[in-house]
């Protein structure tokens, strides 16, 4: 409810600011009209994305691409194999495109071979990507390729009112709004989260499915770009590992490797 909060209360700041325009105009010139116009800009997204909301809570339960284990057309499907076994994930670029392209670059190249899972938290979820190991590190794909970008700006999030952190959903980890690198993390959570929930926020089939588990206290926060439809037994036996203090592992456990089995063309997007 917070973000919707938040949104609101920029719409009223336009609307206060609209009536001094003409005044605040002749006295800041053309820096104003930029200003002005990147606001009208931002509270238009607002309210595109607040339709999209109200037409998701009344979508049917197919249009919400987590609920199918098959991979769509439009859909990535990749194999994470890990040191416990493998986890199949299909992948959601149309709606996440900058995290699936960021995940599968990476993964095309090597970056997280060999890679651990840095943080396990039982009930919560299981965290890996970041080649320090420690969760300090990882960084974009654009950050790779050109290092005058700053790596702690990140990549914008990408919050959608059709993907959730539901129980297998894969999603970018961050240390705040718009600083994603290349960390990632899969939701565990068996606990049934549907009673916290309400019809008038979370569209009904959502509902149904976090009776299954996952995190709903982590919705619009962090991109969510994926989702396991093979290996949660996998996922659940890296989440049931004994960690020390700091939830890492006592046995390490790594990623050997990810396999590309549909990939996606960004080219023309």
């Amino acid at each position: 409810m917070k973000n919707f909060f938040y949104i609101g209360l920029a719409s009223l700041s336009l609307m206060t600011l609209a009536g001094c325009e003409s005044i605040d105009r002749a006295i800041k010139g053309d820096d104003y009209v930029a200003s002005s116009q990147a606001a009208s800009q931002s509270q238009a997204a607002s309210e595109a994305y607040q339709k999209e909301v109200k037409a998701a809570l009344k979508a049917d339960a197919s249009l919400f691409p987590q609920l199918s284990t098959s991979v769509a057309e439009d859909e990535a499907q990749v194999v994470m194999h890990t040191t416990k076994g493998d986890i199949t994930i299909k992948l959601f670029p149309e709606l996440a495109p900058l995290a699936v392209e960021n995940f599968l670059t990476h993964a095309k190249e090597g970056y997280y071979d060999n890679v651990t899972f840095h943080r396990v938290i039982s009930e919560f979820m299981i965290q890996s990507g970041d080649p320090n190991g420690d969760g300090t590190g990882g960084n974009s794909i654009w950050y790779e390729k050109d290092s005058s970008i700053d790596s702690g700006l990140g990549f914008k999030n990408e919050i959608s009112p059709y993907l959730y952190n539901i129980r297998g959903s894969l999603a970018m980890a961050n240390a705040g709004a718009d600083t994603n690198g290349s960390q990632f993390y899969i939701n565990q959570n068996t606990s049934d989260q549907s009673a916290s929930l309400s019809k008038d926020t979370t569209p009904q089939s959502i509902i149904n499915a976090y009776k299954n588990g996952g995190n709903p206290s982590l919705d619009g926060g962090y991109t969510v770009f994926g989702q396991v439809i093979d290996g949660m037994d996998v996922v659940d036996s890296i989440a049931s590992e004994e960690v020390d203090s700091s939830d890492k592992p006592l046995t390490t456990i790594s990623i050997t490797g990810i396999d590309i089995v549909k990939d996606y063309d960004f080219s023309d997007k």
